[in-house]
């Protein structure tokens, strides 16, 4: 069995968005007891994460890394086209990942105890983010 279902997450600038419960529900809804689930993010300036839940730092702390590491406006960058975080989002993206594949098992995604799933934003702007989560089970 395959199923696929798409939404639609409304970001509010450059940071994290919890998706885990819009996650699990799609998993729910399709109505795999056991299976492989996939969580696609349709876009190359955002990317998911399965990152801690518990504790907000972490999240902030990655950003702050990321910000260090990857600089808005960096003269390194020719492609600016939609401004100085443009390229920057891009090269973000590229480190860290569009899809994340995670165990379905009782009908749910079988995250661990502290574990969510972000879409991570890296444009500085709200957007929209399109996510396809397939089920195989």
């Amino acid at each position: 069995m395959y199923q696929a279902k798409d939404f639609t997450v409304s970001t509010k600038g450059r940071g994290f968005t919890d998706i885990t419960g819009e996650v699990q529900r799609v998993v729910a809804d399709i109505g795999a007891r056991q299976g492989l689930c996939t969580v696609f993010l349709h876009h190359t300036s955002a990317s998911l994460l399965l990152c801690e839940n518990a504790d907000p730092d972490v999240r902030r702390d990655l950003e702050s890394f990321f910000s260090r590491l990857v600089r808005d406006g960096d003269p390194l960058f020719v492609h600016d086209a939609e401004g100085p975080d443009d390229m920057p989002a891009h090269v973000r993206t590229v480190l860290t990942q569009n899809s994340l594949n995670i165990p379905v098992r009782d009908g749910a995604a079988d995250l661990g105890t502290w574990q969510g799933v972000y879409v991570w934003e890296h444009r500085t702007s709200p957007h929209r983010r399109r996510v396809t989560v397939s089920v195989v089970g």
